[in-house]
Order: structure tokens, then sequence, then C-alpha cells
């Protein structure tokens, strides 16, 4: 089995790779990003043989969110994803399945959500999505089974935002952010990879899926469970004012959470091994 991905290099590329290759004893082609933003020849020419393709490319939203970073975060993303659709168009014979990667800020932060919820939020993070969805949803015209998956926070120990946060608690800065109440949909690694692996087994898998715990906390849950686990006290609580003065607009990422629910996983059978946070922390 041959699989191209692209966003190979991140934190979940790499540790997605590394299962793939090893589940499937796949052969990984890296798309690199210059590539994305290149000549889709040449694109499909990196790609071309590809039974699987995965678009995990984006710039972190996770910054200072300048009139500039905004232009890089929306166009590490479509365009780049545009591109890509562009070379799959090229490509004969065509890949089998695409699996495209998108976010759970989609949703409005009120109300729950499944992926059936069409209540969107109304800023420039939802609207990457929506666009950034739009464009992944062309491999279907071309006859691929097409899957996008909107992710939660990510959890690992090894990398990403849980790391950070450990070395904050254990220095006695960890606290609430904001008033703690925002929802944290969240996904562990481990089962973020089984997810990959379930669609790629299951052909009767396509569409959106929301890429979550079933479990439903808050920042303020989430800092109580930690605390606990790591033995220490939270002080401080970081002022939503002090995070929009450093991040502007990409505050929303930390102070705005979404109650999304992996409805269409759990319909499918796939079991998390983690149900809930106290069980990996």
């Amino acid at each position: 089995m041959k699989i191209a991905i692209s966003g190979a290099n991140g934190f979940i590329g790499k540790s997605l790779c590394k299962r793939l290759k090893h589940k499937y004893a796949s052969e990984i082609v890296n798309i690199p990003r210059k590539l994305l933003y290149g000549d889709p020849q040449i694109l499909a020419s990196r790609i071309e043989g590809s039974d699987i393709i995965i678009n995990l490319a984006g710039a972190s939203v996770l910054s200072r969110w300048t009139k500039k970073r905004k232009k890089i975060l929306y166009n590490s993303r479509i365009q780049t994803t545009s591109n890509l659709l562009s070379a799959i168009e090229l490509l004969k014979p065509k890949p089998e399945l695409f699996i495209s990667t998108s976010a759970v800020g989609i949703y409005s932060s009120e109300g729950e959500h499944t992926e059936e919820s069409t209540v969107y939020a109304d800023n420039f993070l939802s609207k990457i999505c929506v666009d950034w969805e739009k464009e992944a949803y062309r491999a279907s015209e071309f006859g691929i089974r097409t899957v996008v998956f909107r992710l939660g926070i990510v959890l690992s120990k090894r990398a990403g935002m849980l790391k950070n946060v450990i070395s904050l608690f254990k220095t006695g800065l960890g606290g609430k952010i904001g008033t703690g109440k925002q929802y944290m949909p969240y996904i562990y690694i481990i089962d973020l990879l089984k997810a990959y692996q379930f669609v790629i087994e299951n052909e009767s898998c396509y569409g959106v899926y929301n890429l979550v715990s079933p479990e439903i906390i808050t920042n303020s849950f989430f800092t109580e469970v930690l605390s606990k686990k790591l033995k220490t006290k939270t002080f401080f609580n970081v002022p939503t004012y002090f995070l929009r003065l450093f991040l502007k607009e990409g505050e929303q990422i930390l102070t705005k959470g979404q109650r999304v629910f992996p409805q269409k996983l759990q319909e499918r059978g796939f079991i998390f091994k983690y149900k809930h946070l106290e069980d990996f922390l």
C-alpha cells in the first residue's frame, strides 16, 4: 500500500507515518510543503500511484493573528488543499481514499454538535474550516472515497499542548484559562491514530467525522484533573484580556470551546481506548 501524506513532519503527521508504516508495511510518501504551493503537474508526479492520500498540512493556529498571519493560516490550508486536488485530478488511476483535516472550531460555541450540526461559528476560524472542507470535497467529484476529520485538541505526553501545559503545572504556573467554563473537545493521540486506521479499513466510512473523545469536559475540569494527577496546586487564572493582548483574535482558540460528540464514529462501531481524561492522565 502506498500512502502520500502532506504535513508529515508535524506532530500528528510523524505519529501517523510511523503507525501506518508499521500497521500496513506501507510505502509512505512525504509531500513537501513547497510542492503544495507549486505546479500541480510536479505534485501529481510526486503522489502518482498512491492508494491513499492524507492531507494534514496547515500552519499552527495558536499564534498571534495579525493580518499577515491570518493570510498564512488561510493559504496553508485552502491554497494547499486546492493545489493538492488539482494534482489528484491529473492522476490516472486515482487514489481510493482521500482523508483531509478540519477542526471542531467550525461549530458555534453555543449548543451541542454532532456531525449533522450546521450551526457554525461566525468567525475567521470557522470560515477557514468551511472553505477547507469545500476544497477537500472536490475529491468526491472524482469518484474518490472522501473523509474529513474535524479534530479537537490532540493530547500526547510527547508533544503538543499537553506536554507544554504539564511543564507549566510542574512549575506552579498552571491554571484555568479565562472563566474555565469553555468546553475542551479533545482526543488522545492513540485514539486519533486508531480512527485513521478505522476509516482506512472500513469502506463504508465517508464524509465528516468529529474526531473527539466521547467525554465532554471544560477547561476548569481539565485543570482540576491535571493538577490532581501531578500533585500540584493551581494559583493562577489566565485572564482573557491578557491572551487577547498577545494573541489578538487568536485568543478564541483558548477561550472559546464547543460541545462536540463523535456520533458517527460510535455509530459505526469505533471503540475509544481512552473515554475519560483520567484514563490516560
